[in-house]
């Protein structure tokens, strides 16, 4: 009976093990999975490095129960190398310079959670520490998510040209869709500010009321190169305060919270989708670009997901130049998720690049220097 037990407990946990590589391995090479199709992929690639974890949990538990079986979990992780290095930078932080040389560009992108306008009147201090933060990264270029501001009425709480002034930019783009203002003095849009003469502004539409799908790009001269810089938001989760606290604090298995789960997975399904859709849009936008390309923006998915890939090929990747570890941008939810990038082109070097750990908006700022090089 004892002989039978045993064998029972080895295979379910075999049989376990090797679920766990597979949904791993999908969910690292989930950029190969077009989500109109196979949005479920989406969900492996969420939970990518807890399913690591899983497996390294693996190997320690058969490397005393029976060796030759953890083979299974080291062959797996060999497997999603490539994969696994987007996702975690295995080396030391460097320290970040804040004096930047001349011959620098200076990157920050940052959703501002609208420079939190809703507790503007309890906490004007937020605001005040958030455009302090900026000043003091001093970046050339400033890209935006998530801005609800004003660019017509002088006394609207985030009155565009008066946020300018503080950060002393003087050249700016700010975009927006009217159908999603934020109230009658403010819209909610992108920004991107710029220290360097802007050449051209665009704001690309397309057919839908939602915001996401509106993204923008400027032409901006530095010296004698000129440069395209895009500026995107894609599909948020739109998760309620409800959603956010069902998720850090979950309950026990009842009735209402089965429900809750169903919305999660609901609006996680259609954000799959719809970011699918948005890249292939912003891709095709820079595939037509007559200059090199810097791109920042909030993804709201993770770097092996289809959108990064479809937006990120053939670029280089800020974090993954010279960043470390982790490095999630996203405050909530989850210690995994860097869902905020800067791409520039393959003629770009990037010198150095920093997540400021600093938690005034639901999003950490990131910030990268970079120079013309030779490319590759």
């Amino acid at each position: 009976m004892a002989g039978i037990l045993r064998k029972f407990t080895k295979g379910f946990f075999v049989t376990i093990n090797i679920v766990v590589a597979i949904v791993f391995l999908l969910g690292c090479y989930g950029s190969w999975f077009n989500p109109k199709n196979f949005w479920f992929i989406g969900f492996f690639t969420l939970a990518s490095l807890y399913l690591l974890l899983l497996l390294v949990c693996f190997i320690v538990f058969w490397l005393f129960a029976k060796k030759k079986i953890a083979l299974i979990s080291i062959i797996t992780i060999l497997l999603a190398w490539k994969p696994i290095g987007q996702m975690i930078k295995f080396c030391a932080a460097s320290n970040f310079t804040m004096a930047k040389p001349t011959a620098s560009l200076r990157i920050m992108s940052w959703n501002v959670e609208q420079f939190n306008i809703a507790n503007h009147k309890k906490h004007p201090e937020v605001k005040t520490e958030m455009l302090n933060l900026i000043n003091k990264y001093a970046p050339d270029v400033a890209c935006f998510q998530e801005l609800a501001g004003g660019d017509k009425d002088s006394t609207a709480i985030n009155y565009v040209p008066s946020i300018s002034k503080k950060l002393n930019f003087s050249e700016y783009s700010f975009c927006y869709n009217t159908i999603n203002d934020y109230d009658s003095k403010h819209h909610f849009g992108i920004i991107i500010y710029s220290r360097y003469p802007i050449i051209n502004k665009k704001t690309i539409y397309t057919n839908s009321k939602d915001y996401n799908f509106i993204f923008q790009y400027i032409d901006i001269v530095k010296a004698t190169d000129t440069f395209r810089v895009f500026n995107i938001h894609l599909q948020s989760l739109k998760f309620s305060n409800d959603n956010l606290q069902y998720l850090n604090d979950a309950e026990n298995n009842t009735e209402i919270n089965i429900e809750k789960s169903k919305s999660i997975l609901y609006k996680l399904k259609i954000g799959f989708i719809k970011r699918q859709i948005q890249s292939e849009n912003i891709k095709r936008e820079m595939n037509m670009s007559p200059y090199p390309i810097i791109l920042c923006g909030d993804f709201n998915d993770v770097p092996n997901s289809f959108a990064y890939s479809t937006i990120g090929k053939n670029l280089k990747n800020a974090y993954s130049e010279k960043g470390s570890g982790i490095s999630r941008t996203f405050s909530s939810i989850s210690p995994t998720l860097r869902i905020d990038n800067i791409f520039v082109d393959n003629k770009f070097d990037v010198e150095q690049y920093v997540k400021i750990p600093k938690k005034l908006s639901d999003h950490f700022p990131i910030v990268a220097d970079v120079k013309m090089g030779n490319g590759e």
